[in-house]
């Protein structure tokens, strides 16, 4: 059933499209990337016998798709999501990575995780419910990790009828909500998931729609002016130095480009340290390329020789980042033991490893109205604040609506190693 991929070149140039859904329990988000997996026709006839056979033993009217990615025991026999669950799939267009994500209030964690590095969001929507307190507070989720493209699904239309009025008053709530929140391109596509209106093929039900399907939307959307082309940022992730005689003059800087366009002859400046060279060649598996942009993994060389290492970053001379020991930043609290204040952690920020202490708590977020709360300044798992930190060494950053690599951090718990917080400076 599942169409194999024969030209492996071909497939590893295809566009990468990451996408995150999310939705409040019941909205049918698992049933919709199994029609997604199903309809076009990316899973395997034996998948497919199986979740049929499982559906029949318990009794479920329709083929249960939501089975092909709720793995766990208990979220099958909850009939919820748990944990965030990528899928891997392609078309003859563009591979993607999808992260189904958990409704529930508790897993919010969850969700930023499955929607740091998204390019776009599918929020849906019950079609009998309309907009309530969890579509709102994934939507203010998706926009504070300024993921580039929001598409809500109008789901399960086939209970009302396909109503055409039904669709267009939850369409204007979502727009009223949204009008408060920093979205940069917002879409609206009535579904049924369980039926497949409007997914993969277009739906004999909503004549009214004028509009594509999801999946049309999700091979063609544009994408790659979503990474920051203009400021140029690569973070230093390791100093290549081949221990061979033919290659013992060999001096490399490895990593991933964060931002910006760089080129053979570009002149660049190396922070902390702020000295100015000229980049002599960038490499990308062993051969030499004339340009390397965001996400690109690279090995640079440079005319001058100067002491870089990890953490270190490579800039444009003329077009620098914020360098400083102080930071604002909007804050996921993620571990179940709360934040403590003056607390200290370890800071990562790109390739960088810094200690740090909370200096103050200016206010946490109530997610669900978008009001900040100043009397409360408590912050524990699964809430969001803004607090200030100080770290030992000064960073190199962006603001994360600028760059989301190099404006955003991570804390991780000095005495355990656990990842606590994930942050966006602000």
């Amino acid at each position: 059933m599942s169409e194999q991929v024969t030209d492996t070149k071909g497939y590893l140039d295809m566009e990468l499209l990451r996408f995150t859904t999310a939705g409040s329990v019941d909205d049918g988000k698992s049933t919709l990337i199994g029609r997604l997996l199903y309809d076009s026709k990316s899973i395997f006839e034996d998948q497919y016998e199986a979740i049929k056979k499982t559906s029949e033993q318990k009794g479920d009217e329709h083929v249960n798709l939501a089975l092909l990615t709720d793995g766990l025991k208990a979220e099958r026999e909850q009939g919820i999501t748990i944990d965030v669950a990528y899928r891997y799939f392609a078309t003859p267009k563009r591979k993607f990575i999808i992260a189904d994500t958990p409704g529930h209030i508790q897993y919010t964690r969850n969700m930023v995780t499955g929607a740091s590095t998204a390019n776009l969001a599918i929020i849906l929507v019950d079609a009998r419910k309309g907009v309530i307190e969890q579509t709102m507070r994934h939507a203010f989720i998706a926009s504070l990790l300024q993921i580039p493209h929001i598409v809500f699904c109008i789901n399960k239309m086939d209970l009302v009828d396909f109503s055409q009025e039904r669709y267009e008053e939850i369409r204007d709530q979502v727009e009223d909500f949204a009008a408060k929140l920093d979205v940069k391109d917002l879409r609206f596509i009535p579904i049924s998931a369980l039926l497949g209106d409007n997914v993969v093929n277009r739906s004999k039900n909503t004549p009214w729609y004028q509009g594509e399907t999801l999946m049309n939307l999700l091979e063609n959307i544009h994408i790659a002016s979503d990474q920051n082309l203009i400021d140029c940022r690569f973070p230093v992730q390791y100093v290549v130095r081949p221990q061979k005689t033919e290659f013992h003059d060999f001096r490399g800087y490895a990593g991933r480009v964060a931002g910006g366009v760089y080129k053979p002859g570009d002149e660049v400046t190396v922070l902390p340290s702020g000295f100015t060279s000229k980049i002599k060649t960038i490499e990308l598996e062993g051969k030499q390329i004339k340009e390397a942009y965001p996400p690109m993994s690279v090995v640079m060389t440079l005319e001058d020789e100067i002491d870089i290492s990890r953490g270190d970053m490579i800039v444009r001379t003329n077009n620098q980042p914020e360098v400083d020991q102080d930071l604002d930043i909007m804050l996921c609290w993620m571990h179940e033991d709360k934040m403590i204040p003056k607390g200290k952690y370890t800071l990562k920020h790109t390739t960088n490893d810094v200690r740090c202490i909370v200096k103050k708590v200016h206010y946490k977020m109530d997610i669900n109205t978008l009001h900040r709360m100043e009397d409360d300044l408590e912050i524990g798992l699964n809430e969001i604040g803004r607090v200030s930190i100080r770290t030992t060494k000064p960073l190199f950053f962006d603001t994360y609506r600028k760059n989301r690599i190099t404006g955003s951090v991570i804390l991780i718990d000095e005495g355990t190693n656990e990842t606590v917080a994930a942050g966006m400076i602000i």
